[in-house]
């Protein structure tokens, strides 16, 4: 059975779709099936796979309405090897379609269940927001990746997103936990940095991943060329950092 992994932070720009894409690619190196679901209408986890968003005969709109079925609308990473349920802005409009739908906050979830065994990761981006697309994803997955940086206005964020997954947890998933928090961004020079980092290893323990993924330019270049930073450059510091990110999400998935 497929672990199922939402990427998920209400603060934008904190890395969730450079994970998402990274961690996919990381997976499949390690020799992991990997399916990365792009929620975001931005489509930025598409591009990045390198699939062009602008011509997708299929995409995950289509499907959380019941026009496809996963196997009609992934495609397959050319860069980056692992399936891919793409997005373009098409989603968009699906926030306002799924509000008169049956079951609305359980379609992505009721779309893979027949997949399951396909996969032994799926991950799911997530928009920046609590939106009904990001209930979907949160409603069938087994527990959430949280990316941050170690800044104050990222802390006052986790908690508003702690207190969501709660909710979630409590009312239409009881499956779903936090994984674990993942540093991103991470520059060891800056004293509030290492300070936010310590309060994080103090408060949730072994909750926070060991992997810290530092700021590092060749992750920020390699979606321009449409590649997983980790096909890009595998000798940077932030694809060594997402590789050893993957090594540990494969033993922490042993563990539920």
């Amino acid at each position: 059975m497929a672990k199922i992994f939402c990427v998920a932070n209400q603060k934008g720009g904190v890395g969730k779709t450079t994970t998402c894409v990274n961690l996919a690619a990381a997976l499949h190196r390690a020799g992991q099936r990997t399916l990365l679901i792009d929620l975001d209408p931005q489509g930025n986890a598409t591009m990045g796979s390198g699939i062009d968003k602008r011509s997708l005969k299929n995409s995950v709109y289509p499907l959380l309405v019941g026009l496809v079925d996963l196997a009609g609308a992934r495609v397959s990473s050319p860069s980056g090897g692992y399936d891919v349920l793409p997005a373009n802005r098409d989603l968009a409009g699906a926030e306002v379609e799924l509000v008169n739908l049956e079951q609305r906050e359980k379609r992505l979830r009721n779309a893979l269940a027949a997949f399951h065994d396909e996969y032994d990761f799926v991950l799911i981006d997530c928009p920046p927001s609590l939106s009904m697309l990001t209930l979907n994803g949160l409603c069938c997955a087994h527990g959430v990746i949280i990316p941050m940086q170690c800044e104050y206005y990222a802390l006052e964020g986790l908690s508003d997103l702690v207190n969501t997954i709660k909710k979630v947890h409590a009312n239409l998933n009881r499956e779903l936990k936090i994984i674990g928090l993942l540093r991103v961004m991470f520059d060891p020079r800056v004293t509030l940095q290492q300070q936010v980092s310590a309060q994080l290893e103090s408060h949730f323990g072994d909750k926070v991943f060991r992997a810290i993924v530092p700021r590092n330019v060749r992750l920020a270049e390699a979606p321009s060329h449409g590649m997983p930073g980790v096909v890009f450059d595998k000798a940077s510091k932030g694809a060594q950092a997402y590789m050893a990110f993957a090594h540990e999400m494969i033993e922490r998935a042993k563990t539920f």
